[in-house]
């Protein structure tokens, strides 16, 4: 098993059909030792069961804008494991009201907000959990073509998500000394509970089944065997990158 006996911290599973869940699947298959951070108490009865089907090991409390509750969460997966060796970022928010009509109307707050939650948790979270990283270890976020290109009712999480992939390259500078490896998946279009904010969603992926080489959308499982290679020691040379698994579609025109 490829990732037997590393240990991997998991922010974002929300539910069962969510991406986060897909990796965790994954890495467990291989070999991983899990941990899951929730916020609020709504999200902890739903991550707790997760937790106990896949064999987590703690889960643990954290809201990605605190600062506070950041380094508390660091200083708690210290004492449980001493270091870790991968750190997923599943996590990305944007209110309903500016995933729909015209990006120019996005408000102030709902710009900052999505920056936050979106963008700015990978930094913070890298920054407060960079001293228990192992060396050879790694760091994988979630992103999607709607940073690259227009799509329709994306708006401001396409530019939050395109802050997100150049903060992956500026990480992965950082990391890069101590042998640690910060990628980005670009995942294609999947109906889980974050992407039912955006309007038109079941267009998008009608759109994809279409023009996609696959004639398909892509699943959390496919999506979590791809994090898997990149949390393993197979893809010890590959950083700052985006990678695509999206059954094609970057690659069309149309």
């Amino acid at each position: 098993m490829i990732l037997q006996d590393k240990k991997a911290v998991i922010f974002g599973v929300a539910n069962d059909r969510s991406i986060a869940y897909g990796i965790s699947e994954s890495f467990k298959k291989h070999g991983a030792k899990l941990a899951f951070s929730y916020m609020g108490d709504a999200i902890k009865k739903r991550v707790e069961p997760i937790s106990e089907k896949l064999g987590g090991d703690f889960i643990f409390p954290c809201d990605v804008t605190s600062d506070e509750q950041i380094a508390e969460s660091a200083k708690f997966v210290k004492e449980q494991w001493g270091t870790i060796d991968v750190l997923v970022h599943s996590v990305a928010f944007a209110t309903k009201e500016d995933l729909q009509g015209r990006y120019v109307d996005t408000s102030r707050d709902g710009f900052l907000t999505a920056m936050n939650v979106s963008a700015y948790s990978l930094v913070a979270l890298c920054k407060a959990y960079e001293g228990i990283l192992n060396p050879g270890g790694s760091v994988i976020c979630l992103t999607y073509y709607g940073s690259q290109k227009v799509v329709p009712n994306y708006n401001v999480m396409g530019v939050a998500k395109a802050a997100l992939e150049s903060s992956v390259r500026y990480l992965a500078s950082d990391f890069g000394q101590k042998q640690v490896r910060v990628n980005a998946i670009s995942a294609g279009p999947i109906k889980t509970l974050s992407a039912s904010g955006i309007s038109d969603f079941r267009d998008i992926l009608n759109h994809i089944e279409t023009h996609a080489p696959l004639r398909r959308n892509v699943t959390t499982t496919e999506v979590g065997n791809t994090a898997t290679f990149l949390a393993s020691d197979l893809s010890s040379a590959v950083t700052g990158e985006i990678v695509y698994v999206d059954c094609g579609f970057q690659s069309v025109a149309f």
